[in-house]
């Protein structure tokens, strides 16, 4: 496996050289547009549920940009800025009361006004109901309540830094209340928010249809008739597809496919960097599902931290990068992205280097029978596929059985989440705030945390991090969090994705921000 992967990466020079000459970040197209026409939107994945409280994907996150607006975005330079807000949050002088102010001019795609009252109905869901993915972000926020017909007012725990940042995604996303009262836990089905475009249909698998929203409060900046999103998992089918005009956008492009589109002169290229992380997660103590308190699992990862320490140093970071990404993405150990809001204060993370010669030591001083059996979900993309035998390949020679379950990625989800795994190729889009990389996921009994994860050290750190405004105690906290995540070896970072979109140069008005989302806002067909 060795000589084969020096032979593989030296095969890769002049892909890699050819990765700086992309020509640097590229995140929109200003290019006058004209009215009309309908966009074909290439994802990556089949998105979970259309519900913005429950949803935990990516490429939903990229639908919901174009219907369910947020009451803060981000813009091209990272900043967080008002978005169905009029502005930036007031907090008191003791950090434990929110104010939030909205515009006048709202309404949802089902006609129903946007007031506080709706803003509170949402938040409240959001935090409350039963399997939120947004329960941990706002457990701080004890209590909402409007103060005015377009006033919220907040009442904090504690004060929590992280708290606008959260509202600049999904937990700041406002759900129609005349939809949630008729349609409850159906939702998913009939998502009514505001946005410039609204839900028409969803045919799973297949496609999400959304059309222009004649009650969006700057429809006049809309220039499309409508959007379709289409799941289409195999990069090598997106970029025939580009190449054909059946698709105008694909979303999160491979670097092969990159490189390949880089001689096509109808396509052009958006990137940025991520703020976020790919790596793997293992399962130590999820045995009742996302929310629960961990329990014990008797297997050798969960049983032995070494064995788990064994199985990272059996891995090449450098190498996987070289090897399944043509050296275009960079590899990583930590949850915290150098695009990171604190990211100028935190020390550079030495990712440990391959060590089989150690990683066999620690098993064998673990006492487990080699080779250890594990069992790796993937999602079913190729690029996917490409990770995990390499994974295979490389752990084989510390003395671990690594087999690979191919899983379409919700039917992952949804395993996953129910602690019905080994290890799984897990992945976050990532947030400008550490939190929102960290405390969902590692915090025990966290919204997200699926690996089982609970530790009081951790969850200190998460707590204090959340309290402290100082930036360079924060840096101190994340420095500290981060080591004690490392140790754990139980989220295993292993790379940063950059954001690749390439599009049909037919269409301008694209913007591709750090987030990720392919905003369409703007978007149309050039004159």
């Amino acid at each position: 496996m060795a000589v084969a992967l020096v032979s593989l990466t030296s095969g890769c020079a002049s892909l890699q050289s050819s990765a700086t000459e992309v020509g640097g970040v590229r995140k929109t197209d200003e290019r006058s547009v004209r009215d009309g026409g309908t966009l074909t939107v290439a994802l990556n994945s089949d998105p979970d549920k259309l519900d913005p409280t429950l949803a935990q994907t990516l490429v939903g996150r990229t639908v919901f940009a174009g219907m369910c607006e947020k009451l803060y975005d981000i813009d091209e330079d990272g900043a967080v800025v008002p978005q169905l807000a009029t502005a930036l949050p007031a907090t008191s002088a003791d950090g434990r009361t929110v104010t939030v102010r909205l515009r006048h001019d709202l309404k949802f795609s089902d006609g129903t006004r946007l007031d506080a009252d709706a803003v509170v109905t949402s938040l409240l869901r959001h935090r409350d109901l039963p399997g939120s993915a947004r329960g941990t972000e706002l457990a701080p926020v004890r209590s909402v309540r409007a103060t005015g017909p377009y006033t919220v007012r907040m009442e904090l725990d504690h004060p929590y830094v992280p708290l606008t940042g959260v509202l600049a995604d999904r937990a700041g996303m406002v759900m129609s209340p005349t939809a949630l009262k008729k349609y409850g836990k159906n939702f998913t089905n009939h998502p009514s928010c505001v946005g410039p475009f609204r839900f028409v249909e969803r045919v799973g698998g297949d496609r999400i249809v959304l059309k222009k929203d004649p009650n969006y409060y700057d429809a006049d900046k809309v220039h499309l008739d409508g959007v379709v999103y289409k799941p289409i998992p195999d990069g090598n089918v997106r970029l025939a597809n580009l190449r054909s005009g059946d698709l105008q956008v694909g979303d999160q492009m491979g670097p092969i496919d990159v490189q390949s589109a880089l001689t096509e002169p109808k396509l052009q290229l958006f990137n940025s960097p991520s703020l976020g992380y790919q790596g793997i997660g293992l399962n130590v103590g999820n045995v009742n599902g996302l929310g629960k308190k961990p329990g014990k699992l008797d297997t050798p990862i969960a049983r032995d931290v070494r064995v788990r320490e064994a199985f990272e140093l059996a891995i090449d970071r450098e190498t996987l990068n070289k090897v399944v990404f043509q050296g275009m993405y960079e590899p990583a150990c930590s949850p915290i992205s150098p695009q990171s809001a604190i990211a100028p204060g935190v020390k550079p993370q030495d990712c440990p280097g391959r060590d089989v010669a150690k990683a066999k030591k620690l098993l064998k001083e673990a006492g487990v029978k080699t080779p250890v059996k594990i069992e790796l979900k993937t999602s079913t993309t190729p690029e996917q596929g490409r990770v995990g035998q390499v994974l295979q390949a490389m752990v084989k020679e510390a003395g671990f059985d690594l087999s690979l379950r191919p899983t379409e990625y919700a039917t992952m989800l949804s395993e996953t989440d129910a602690g019905h795994y080994d290890v799984f190729t897990s992945g976050w889009s990532g947030r400008l705030d550490p939190d929102g990389n960290v405390s969902n996921f590692l915090k025990t009994a966290g919204a997200m945390n699926a690996y089982g994860l609970g530790d009081p050290e951790i969850d200190r750190l998460i707590d204090e991090g959340r309290a402290v405004a100082d930036p360079a105690r924060r840096t101190k906290i994340y420095n500290e969090l981060t080591r004690r995540v490392q140790d754990a070896h139980t989220m295993i970072y292993l790379y940063r994705q950059k954001n690749y979109v390439v599009a049909t140069k037919s269409v301008a008005g694209i913007r591709v921000y750090g987030d990720g989302l392919v905003r369409v806002k703007t978007a149309g067909y050039t004159r």
